[in-house]
């Protein structure tokens, strides 16, 4: 008896009857039923977010205008932005219907923006600041990775307000280290104009001190100078009084002569009346009198001159008399003036030399204070070179990019593009291992008809795993139009996809075989069994690396990880020489379970044992 005959003996006997063949197609169906309806529900949940609803509670008071900020709610602006964006189905709602909600199933989490919210974000900026709070509400008896969606979407949030705030904390920040630069720059020319003017100073400090100089030498000479007219003015005034006394005595002497030359012409007339009345009483005649005094007149006459050229000579002597007491007095005050103008002189000379001395240090400070201003102009100079000269539009960009400063380029070796897509290969592959096992509920293992008649157990064996190998291949090949023309996940190379997933079927028959022709039904639980371990080492949803070691240590031993890498590199489109890798690794289970197998059934050609006699326990 050849192989293709075993195999479709064994085909007729498992559609036989009707309910035979119902019963094949059902089980044909298991593994599309099972990986291409939990792939159909989990094809793409994130895409279904904005289907999740969620209450979002507003209690933010803002904070009102105090003429340099503008009145502004936070937590008013965000609401908006969040309802705007449509990440989730928000509703916003008063905190009492969003408890209820929550309490009733109505909302899958709840998120609440407090009283102080946009209070707390401004304080940032003030002697006290403190932080904002976003207080998160879920119900774990509504689902318990809503809560976990719904942290995920306060990070969010939370990523959102701390990127709004650094951006205006930072535009602040720049916006004052402009103005600080622009004020640096006009320091630096302030200090360039007060080492200019300091220079200009220390030039005129050192005309003063010049000038300085010649005055301290000119009032030295000026106090000299003044010192001997002093003494010259002491002089004169005694020199003056002497003069004034003799001049008085003299002037007291003229007035004497002044006065008796007055008395005698005054006594002139007197006379000659005197004479002429003698005369007359000695009975001289009036002519010879007359004649007489005609004689005397020429003599009064000048007695009169002389008398007035003697008073003006008087006059005169008083005149000089009171003019040399006035030139005494004023010699003596001079005298006063001088000493007095001396002692000024000298102090000008002191205060001359003191301001010769004090130019000096003045120039010597103007020049310190000239080189302190060039280093402070070339220092605030330098220090604004240092600040960058931006604009506004350039300071908004350096705001954004301190904000986040952080752009996430993904590149990727292989893409999925969606979560169903990524958990295909390993529902793909469970559902092959589930395929099978449900096939050898109606296929047998080996025919035992043929393991009788026939003395080839290398036939045997490959009849019975080619059986359940070729219907693995039908299921496999239904699961892929499935998941690439139902699902449309996309598939970097169709034909080694489903070349793979063959591979896998085949390999976890010949697995299954080999227990069923060694163990019989308890083979079959432990083929349950292995079916447990690598659903959970395969590493199909979360890395294998995360893994407690013994499981890991099994991920690298059990098939289907190998078979879960291998669909994943074809379907992404990655490294084809790590599928080789993996391929070669099934076909090493798969010759390993058949030779397995076929001496199994080489036992079973020769022995009979108590198996074969008595009943298993399961089945």
């Amino acid at each position: 008896m050849k192989i293709p005959s075993m195999i479709a003996a064994e085909l007729r006997r498992l559609t036989s009857t009707r309910m035979s063949a119902l019963a094949l197609l059902a089980l044909l169906a298991v593994p599309v039923l099972y990986g291409g309806l939990y792939l159909w529900a989990n094809q793409d949940p994130y895409a279904r977010f904005p289907d999740v609803p969620v209450a979002l509670v507003v209690q933010d008071e803002g904070t009102p205008s105090d003429g340099d900020h503008e009145a502004r709610n936070i937590g008013d602006e965000l609401a908006d932005r969040l309802v705007a964006d449509g990440a989730f189905d928000w509703h916003r709602v008063p905190a009492a219907d969003a408890e209820d909600g929550l309490d009733d199933g109505t909302y899958d989490f709840a998120i609440t923006l407090p009283a102080d919210f946009s209070d707390a974000l401004e304080s940032v900026g003030t002697d006290s600041p403190r932080q904002a709070r976003i207080t998160l509400s879920t119900n774990d008896a509504n689902s318990y990775l809503a809560g976990t969606i719904g942290a995920q979407a306060v990070e969010r949030i939370r990523a959102a307000v701390a990127e709004e705030v650094d951006r205006e904390a930072a535009a602040l920040l720049l916006e004052s280290i402009s103005e600080i630069r622009a004020g640096i720059v006009e320091a630096a020319d302030g200090a360039g104009r007060l080492a200019d003017g300091a220079g200009e100073a220390g030039d005129g400090a050192a005309r003063l001190e010049d000038g300085a100089r010649d005055l301290a030498d000119g009032s030295s000479r000026l106090a000299d100078g003044a010192v001997r007219l002093a003494d010259g003015s002491a002089e004169l005034a005694g020199g003056a009084a002497q003069v004034a006394d003799g001049n008085a005595a003299l002037a007291a002497s003229a007035d004497r002569v002044g006065a008796a030359a007055d008395d005698a012409a005054s006594a002139l007339p007197e006379a000659r009346q005197a004479i002429a009345d003698e005369l007359a009483a000695a009975g001289v005649e009036p002519a010879v009198i007359d004649a007489a005094l005609a004689r005397l007149d020429p003599l009064g006459t000048r007695v009169d001159a002389e008398n007035a050229r003697v008073q003006e000579v008087v006059g005169q002597i008083d005149r000089l008399a009171d003019g040399s007491r006035r030139v005494a007095d004023g010699s003596a005050d001079l005298a006063v003036g001088a000493a007095s103008a001396a002692d000024g002189a000298a102090r000008v000379a002191d205060g001359a030399a003191l301001l010769r001395d004090g130019s000096g240090e003045l120039g010597a400070g103007l020049g310190r204070l000239e080189a302190g201003a060039g280093e402070l102009r070339d220092g605030l100079a330098d220090g604004a070179a240092e600040i960058p000269d931006s604009d506004r539009a350039t300071r908004e960009a350096q705001a954004d990019a301190i904000a986040d400063p952080i752009a996430l380029d993904s590149e990727s070796l292989a893409h999925a593009g969606s979560y169903g897509a990524g958990l295909a290969p390993f529902f793909a592959a469970l559902a092959g291992w589930i395929g099978i096992y449900a096939l050898f509920l109606v296929v047998r293992p080996v025919s035992r008809r043929a393991v009788t008649a026939l003395h080839s157990p290398l036939r045997v064996t490959l009849a019975g795993w080619l059986t359940p190998g070729l219907l693995g291949a039908v299921q496999m090949t239904a699961l892929f139009t499935v998941l690439s023309v139902t699902l449309g996940f996309p598939m970097s190379h169709p034909l080694a996809t489903v070349g793979v997933m063959v591979l896998a079927s085949a390999t976890f028959a010949a697995i299954i075989l080999a227990l069923n022709v060694w163990l019989g039904s308890v083979g079959q639980f432990v083929g349950l069994v292995l079916m447990v371990l690598q659903l959970v080492t395969a590493g199909g949803t979360f890395p294998w690396q995360t893994l407690p070691a013994p499981l890991a240590a099994l991920h690298q031993v059990l098939p289907m990880g190998y078979a879960v890498d291998a669909m994943r590199q074809v379907m992404y489109g990655g490294g084809i020489a790590r599928t080789g890798a993996d391929a070669l690794v099934l076909v090493a289970w798969l010759a390993m379970a058949l030779t397995a197998a076929a001496i199994g059934v080489t036992r079973m050609t020769h022995f009979r044992t108590l198996r074969d006699l008595q009943p298993s326990l399961i089945g």
